[in-house]
């Protein structure tokens, strides 16, 4: 039976607060309790701590304090992963859609060679025609994508010349990260008139990383009057494969 342990409870909140009542309400609980003849299924309750104790007599008082300790502690650990989840989910969101391509154009060609170079020092490729540019990291004007933040891209760069019968194909070209060079194509030859490559790589960027092409001093890349619009083959794309967020390695948020 529960009704002696729940008398014993309201006995107890009446006794917690204020006023004449407390003496009547302990005499209305000690007349219940001598009339009460059946078992003391108490519990965690003291049947006898109504008797004897005037305040705070909930003998529960220590386990309700540390449920509620525990509960706060929860709620507060809760509350802190889910601040970490909603920037998580911004940077993901913000971040997630970052792409770029971008080609050669005619007009940056010596009109009596044809050609883009040869130049005495090493010269940052021009991709002047965009045809995607989400998130604007990639400035045309400088030839250069700047990461909006920390994370894994990929990028790829396309190598395209061609020369008249009696030229030769001669350039080299570098991808270069903040000043160093990560992969390049190079090609010198007179047994051919035209030649492409390709390079893929993935790079991890911190925001304000750099990335561009460069043309070795002393190479070209042209197009013959055969193929005039050749140098568009020369693309330059790139795109976040992920963003970082600030606890990607921390293992114990999880």
């Amino acid at each position: 039976m529960v009704v002696l342990p729940v008398l014993f409870l309201l006995g107890s909140l009446f006794l917690c607060g204020h006023g004449d009542t407390h003496s009547t309400n302990i005499e209305v609980l000690k007349m219940a309790a001598l009339k009460w003849e059946g078992p003391l299924e108490c519990t965690k309750w003291d049947c006898n701590c109504t008797f004897y104790r005037q305040r705070g007599c909930c003998c529960a008082a220590n386990e309700m304090f540390d449920l509620e300790e525990q509960t706060f502690t929860r709620i507060s650990e809760l509350w802190m992963n889910i601040a970490k989840l909603k920037y998580r989910v911004h940077a993901l969101t913000e971040y997630s859609q970052i792409a770029f391509t971008a080609s050669m154009e005619d007009n940056v060609l010596d009109p009596n060679t044809l050609c883009f170079g040869p130049f005495n020092y090493k010269v940052t490729v021009p991709y002047f025609n965009i045809t995607l540019n989400d998130g604007n990291g990639y400035k045309p004007s400088m030839g250069v994508f700047t990461a909006p933040c920390d994370g894994v891209f990929v990028f790829s760069m396309t190598v395209y010349s061609s020369v008249q019968e009696d030229g030769s194909l001669y350039h080299k070209v570098q991808l270069i990260k903040n000043g160093e060079a990560v992969v390049g194509v190079w090609e010198q030859n007179r047994e051919d008139y035209e030649d492409n490559a390709n390079q893929v790589v993935v790079l991890e960027m911190q925001r304000g990383d750099q990335v561009y092409v460069e043309l070795m001093a002393g190479r070209k890349l042209c197009t013959s009057s055969k193929t005039p619009h050749s140098i568009k083959n020369n693309i330059f794309t790139g795109y976040v494969l992920y963003p970082h967020t600030y606890d990607d390695h921390d293992d114990d948020d999880y």
